[in-house]
């Protein structure tokens, strides 16, 4: 690696949720693996309920290093990423996992990309043992169907929130509007010089997983719906197929009627075509309603998160960070 600037610091943002087993794990294997690199670590507290709190604090007092932002409540894992981006005070910002799936050992050669120019290092996963095979699929499956709706966004396939930023574009993120994120998409959107590094993801060190395939769903539509409006054109286009469709048939019964006198049939043929076009009307409905309902949070102008209290590494003091954009829709909430 070559020499690093003189008042560089690199911030690593770790979200936590009641990973009380994880985080000494996670403290001793960084520490080795960033040796001679100037750093700290912005743990966000996203609502924990077990003895994480616990330990996070006693971590602040031992650990100049070790910063800790305590969010109000739960407020989910991308609101926690925002505010940790937020907090951190260095030169390049590296979003990761606290259950060591995202290995630290790595971030060195993430380092010798970004002195070699790149502005965002992505980590691509080239081996995915650890998960499930229904999983890897799914995954496989949005990533080839977000690519394609999205247009120019185009995500890094089997990249996740493991990568390094450059403060230029920590302040990009920063400064977007949105409160309801997809943060994957927005790293994609706001562009820079982006290179890869491949890397084994292992199974995790301690605890148990928070993503439930509810949850992933859920996030999969969220990206989905943050960037593309094509489900909404393609419905347009199943209307106009299925009007016609309704069209042809209609003009067939009539000559079946008036020309060959054949009996029209009755009741089954009704009902299938009232259920089919209610239940084709119904998506439609919902698919307008997952639009419709992100438009009235965007309204609502709620903070992403509430910074309930926050103690940040003592080593602000001792490095000049870069200037930062402040984040939209950051509330404080009395300590």
């Amino acid at each position: 690696m070559q020499t690093l600037p003189k008042e560089f610091l690199l911030s690593l943002v770790v979200p936590v949720l009641n990973e009380a087993e994880a985080i000494p794990l996670f403290l001793r294997r960084t520490q080795t693996a960033l040796e001679g690199i100037p750093h700290e670590v912005i743990f966000i507290d996203d609502g924990s309920t077990d003895a994480t709190p616990v330990l996070l604090a006693e971590a602040t007092r031992t650990n100049p290093h070790v910063g800790v932002v305590t969010l109000a409540r739960n407020f989910g894992k991308e609101a926690a990423l925002c505010a940790g981006l937020a907090a951190a005070q260095g030169t390049v910002v590296v979003p990761l996992d606290v259950d060591l799936q995202d290995p630290p050992e790595l971030i060195p050669t993430m380092l010798q990309q970004w002195q070699q120019g790149s502005q965002m290092v992505v980590a691509v996963r080239t081996e995915r043992a650890s998960d499930g095979t229904f999983k890897r699929v799914t995954a496989a499956w949005f990533y080839r169907l977000f690519n394609r709706l999205s247009g120019n966004v185009q995500l890094v396939k089997n990249g996740g929130d493991f990568r390094l930023l450059d403060r230029a574009v920590v302040n990009a993120l920063l400064s977007l509007p949105e409160r309801t994120r997809f943060l994957k998409g927005l790293y994609a959107w706001v562009g820079f010089t982006t290179t890869t590094v491949g890397y084994e993801r292992p199974p995790r060190a301690a605890g148990h997983t928070k993503w439930n395939t509810r949850k992933l769903l859920n996030y999969a539509l969220e990206g989905i719906f943050s960037f593309s409006t094509l489900p909404l054109r393609v419905w347009s286009y199943l209307g106009l197929i299925i009007a016609t469709c309704a069209f042809v048939y209609g003009l067939h019964v009539v000559v079946q009627v008036l020309l060959f006198g054949r009996v029209v049939p009755g009741y089954a043929s009704l009902i299938v075509a009232v259920s089919f076009m209610g239940g084709i009307q119904l998506i439609g409905i919902g698919l307008l309603g997952e639009y419709l309902g992100r438009t009235y949070l965007e309204s609502k102008q709620r903070p992403l998160y509430i910074v309930a209290r926050q103690s940040l590494s003592i080593l602000k003091s001792k490095t000049q960070a870069r200037p930062k954009a402040k984040v939209k829709g950051q509330t404080k909430a009395a300590a």
